[in-house]
């Protein structure tokens, strides 16, 4: 099976029009294509109409269905509002979200001023809970099932050094999908999320691992499968988020980054380091507790140097 290939059959998400912030590059128009392949009518947002523009002609040319690139930033609730009237005057409705938009540095905290993490803060949360409230509002007043799928992250959940103003924020995305998945499933809307890991985008990564620290940090040599995703990993599984085939998900968070995260978190996992010999070695001489103990601070030492 080509895991590059799409999932869903033809027309899987026709009929419905589907909202991404932060659609005209990267992950947000990888989605949104798979999306309009599907036979669903997009609406894409970024702070750059130039670029949702040129993105949103690509995928007319490539789909054959109808992209509306609207110009807004999140963090302003009035544009948000006017992005939703344009929408629903455009395609009559709008039945998913696709919280996307996104900002990130990595830095040491005590380096950051206080507008930088303000900025982090307020696309990432301000922009998810801006779109959601005022979608959500209107899909209760006019009685509309609606559908909220949010791209958050693993270290929502366990913190990450580095990048601490988007771990607070997609953590706060991350409780705002499980709370409003109990509270709005009433009025027939679903909140749901994914948790990627990594899926290399040039612009993104080129600004956060700018020269060789790609090279030096390679992502693909923390994930247990041996590589990176492939956009359409991501898109498919998206796909089936905001199709109806997934009506019975809700509150979840699925994590799809090839074990990455767990590996970081099990206490021995940097074991598979370890080479055939040194195990050959311990396994003979499992009584001979002085003599593994030292064999066992040499490699400690050896993997200190290794990483530095």
């Amino acid at each position: 099976m080509n895991y590059a290939q799409g999932m869903l059959k033809e027309g899987a998400l026709k009929g419905k029009t589907i909202l991404i912030t932060g659609g005209g590059t990267g992950l947000g128009k990888s989605m949104g294509t798979y999306f309009s392949e599907l036979g669903a009518n997009l609406v894409i947002t970024s702070r750059k109409l130039e670029v949702l523009q040129k993105t949103a002609e690509e995928i007319h040319a490539k789909t054959g269905n109808q992209v509306l690139p609207l110009e807004c930033d999140v963090r302003e609730y009035e544009q948000v509002e006017k992005v939703i009237e344009q929408s629903k005057k455009q395609f009559g409705q709008v039945d998913v979200l696709l919280n996307n938009a996104a900002g990130n540095f990595i830095s040491p905290t005590e380096r950051l001023s206080h507008r930088a993490f303000d900025t982090v803060v307020d696309i990432v949360l301000k922009g998810s809970y801006n779109f959601t409230l005022a979608l959500g509002k209107s899909w209760i007043e006019h009685e509309h099932p609606g559908n909220v799928l949010s791209i958050v992250t693993t270290y929502a959940w366990t913190g990450s050094g580095y990048v601490v103003p988007s771990a607070a924020a997609k953590a706060g995305v991350l409780a705002m999908t499980r709370s409003l998945a109990v509270e709005w499933a009433r009025y027939g809307i679903r909140c749901n999320a994914i948790a990627p890991g990594p899926f290399p985008t040039k612009g993104a990564w080129d600004r956060l691992l700018p020269g060789n620290l790609k090279e030096k940090f390679d992502p693909a040599n923390k994930v247990p499968v041996g590589r990176v995703g492939e956009h359409q990993e991501l898109a498919n599984l998206a796909a089936y988020l905001v199709s109806d085939y997934s009506a019975y998900v809700n509150g979840e968070v699925i994590t799809i980054d090839g074990g990455e995260w767990l590996k970081g978190a099990g206490e021995f996992n940097q074991l598979d380091q370890v080479p055939e010999e040194l195990w050959d070695a311990m396994e003979m001489s499992r009584k001979g507790g002085a003599k593994i103990k030292m064999m066992w601070l040499y490699f400690r030492g050896m993997l200190k140097m290794k990483r530095k």
